[in-house]
C-alpha cells in the first residue's frame, strides 16, 4: 500500500508551515534518513528527513505552498516492490501514514490517529493542526462536533456554542475563520429547540474584522496580512495574559562599578589574529549572567507551573528577546549561570544574527527558564514585559540615565536602570519575586560576585 508522507510538526507548537522547497522529485528513490524538502515555520527554517524506504510516486503539496497544515498529506511514497503509477493514482485512506523528521526538532507533537483524512491543499492562515480529534462542546446542539483547538477557544472566549457555527474545514471541521465569522452571525445555525442558551462570557467579546473594518473609511489605510510569526505571537501572548495571574516588580539598580567593570574588562581583551578585540561585553550582557546566578541563589523562583506539579529546574536557561523586521524572537542562553560574561556575550551575537537570518533551531528559542527584554538602547525608562509561556518570569529593563540620587546625605549624580520583574503568581509569591530581583539588584550593583 502507498505510503502518505505528512507536514511534520517541526515542534510541539507549530500548527502549520510553508513547504519551501522539495529537494527530490517525483520518480526519485528515498532512503530512511534522506533530506527530502526544506519546510519554513514562523522562526526557522529546516530540512526535512525521509523516514521510510520506497520511490517518491507523487507530489502532492507543491513547493511554495504557505500555511500546510500539521499532519496534511504532503506527498505519496510507494514502497519496496510496489507499482508507482497505482501509488501516485491515489493512497488508500486507511494506508500507513509516514511522517517526515525535521533534523534538530524539538519532540514532534503527538500523533492524532482518530483524525479524518486531511487535504493536501494548502491550509487558510488560521486554521490549527489538520489532525485534532473531533471533541463535543459544551452545550453542544449537534452531539460530536469536529473542529480545531483554536476554533474551540475561540468560541470558548467569544461565549459562542460552537455546535451552532458550520465548519467549512476537512470534512465539515469547525476552524478559526469560521468561529470569526460566527462573531457577526455569519454561517451561525439556530438553536435546536430546547437548547439552554450559551453561557454569558466573562468578558465582552473581541471586536470582529467586520466591525473594525466597518469604522473606517475604505481607502484611507491599507491592509498588510499577517505573516505566521506575527500570528504566533497575538496567539502566545494572547493566551499568557488570559491564562497568567501577573505581578509587577521593579527597583532601581546604580550601574557605577558595573561600567567601571566593563569599560576596564574591554580594555584588557585580548585581540585575534585580524587585530579585533574577541569579545566585547554590553551592559546586558552582565544583566544576562545576573538574571542566571539570581535563580540559583533563589532556586525556588526558577520554576514552570504545570497543573500537575511545579517544575523546578536546575540551571537558567535565559532567553534575550530579539526584535526582528518581521516580529520578536527570544533565544536561549543556555545554563548561563556557568558560562564567563565573555562567552555570554558572543553566544548572544551568534545567536542574534542567526535569528535575522530565521537559521535557529526550535531548541535554540523554545524552553528556558525566564527571559531577559531590554529597551534601554532606545532610551526607555521602564516598562512591563509579557511573560513567554511555560516560564514563571521575565525582566524588562530600561536606558541607563544620570539621576540624582541622595547617598550619604549628599545629592549626587549616579547613572541608574531601572528593572521590572513580571512574575506569574502561579508559581511565584510576591516575597519570593521581591527576593529574586533583590538578588539580581545586588549583582549588578557589585559585579564582581558574577566571577566569584
Amino acid at each position: 500500500m502507498p505510503i502518505n508522507i505528512l507536514m511534520p510538526a517541526l515542534s510541539p507548537t507549530m500548527e502549520k508551515g510553508n513547504l519551501a522547497k522539495w529537494l527530490k522529485k517525483e520518480g526519485d528513490k528515498v532512503k530512511s534518513g534522506d533530506v527530502i524538502a526544506e519546510i519554513e515555520t514562523d522562526k526557522a527554517t529546516m530540512e526535512v528527513e525521509a523516514v521510510d524506504e520506497g520511490v517518491l510516486a507523487k507530489i502532492l503539496v507543491p513547493e511554495g505552498t504557505a500555511d500546510v497544515a500539521v499532519n496534511d498529506v504532503i506527498a505519496v511514497l510507494a514502497g519496496d516492490g510496489e507499482d508507482v503509477k497505482a501509488a501516485a493514482g491515489g493512497a488508500a485512506p486507511s494506508a500507513p501514514k509516514a511522517e517526515a523528521k525535521p533534523q534538530a526538532a524539538a519532540a514532534p507533537a503527538p500523533a492524532k490517529a482518530d483524525a479524518p483524512a486531511a487535504k493536501p491543499a494548502a491550509a487558510p492562515a488560521a486554521l490549527a493542526p489538520a489532525a485534532a480529534p473531533a471533541a463535543k462542546a459544551n452545550g453542544s446542539t449537534s452531539g460530536r462536533v469536529f473542529s480545531s483547538p483554536l476554533a474551540r477557544r475561540m468560541a470558548k472566549e467569544a461565549g459562542i456554542d460552537i455546535g451552532r457555527v458550520t465548519g467549512s474545514g476537512p470534512h465539515g471541521r469547525v476552524v478559526a475563520r469560521d468561529v470569526e465569522g460566527a462573531k457577526s452571525g455569519k454561517g451561525l445555525k439556530a438553536p435546536a429547540a430546547g437548547s439552554a442558551p450559551a453561557a454569558a462570557p466573562g468578558a465582552a467579546p473581541a471586536m470582529s474584522d467586520q466591525q473594525i473594518l466597518a469604522l473606517y473609511e475604505e481607502g484611507k489605510y491599507e491592509s498588510v496580512p499577517h505573516d505566521s510569526m506575527r500570528r504566533t505571537i497575538a496567539q502566545r501572548l494572547t493566551a499568557a495574559t488570559n491564562s497568567m495571574p501577573t505581578f509587577y516588580l521593579t527597583v532601581d539598580c546604580d550601574l557605577g562599578k558595573l561600567s567601571a567593570a566593563r569599560e576596564e574588562i574591554n580594555a584588557a581583551a585580548a585581540k585575534g589574529a585580524d587585530g579585533k578585540p574577541l569579545y566585547k561585553l554590553s551592559v546586558n550582557d552582565f544583566v544576562i549572567k545576573a538574571m542566571a546566578i539570581a535563580l540559583q541563589k533563589i532556586p525556588e523562583a526558577n520554576v514552570s507551573w504545570t497543573e500537575a506539579a511545579m517544575l523546578r529546574h536546575k540551571h537558567s536557561d535565559i532567553g534575550v528577546a530579539v526584535a526582528l523586521p518581521f516580529g520578536l524572537i527570544t533565544p536561549i542562553i543556555r545554563q548561563a549561570e556557568l558560562k564567563t560574561l565573555s562567552a555570554i556575550s558572543n553566544e548572544m551575537k551568534d545567536l542574534a544574527a542567526r535569528a535575522k537570518g530565521k537559521k535557529l533551531k526550535p531548541n535554540e528559542y523554545q524552553g528556558g527558564t525566564s527571559s531577559v527584554s531590554n529597551l534601554g538602547m532606545y532610551g526607555i525608562k521602564d516598562f512591563t514585559a509579557v511573560i513567554n509561556p511555560p516560564q514563571s518570569s521575565i525582566l524588562a529593563v530600561g536606558t541607563g540615565e544620570e539621576r540624582a540620587i541622595v547617598r550619604n546625605g549628599q545629592i549626587v549624580a549616579a547613572t541608574m536602570m531601572s528593572v521590572t520583574l513580571s512574575c506569574d503568581h502561579r508559581a511565584i509569591d510576591g516575597a519570593l519575586g521581591a527576593e529574586l530581583i533583590t538578588a539580581f539588584k545586588k549583582l549588578i550593583e557589585n559585579p564582581v560576585m558574577m566571577v566569584v
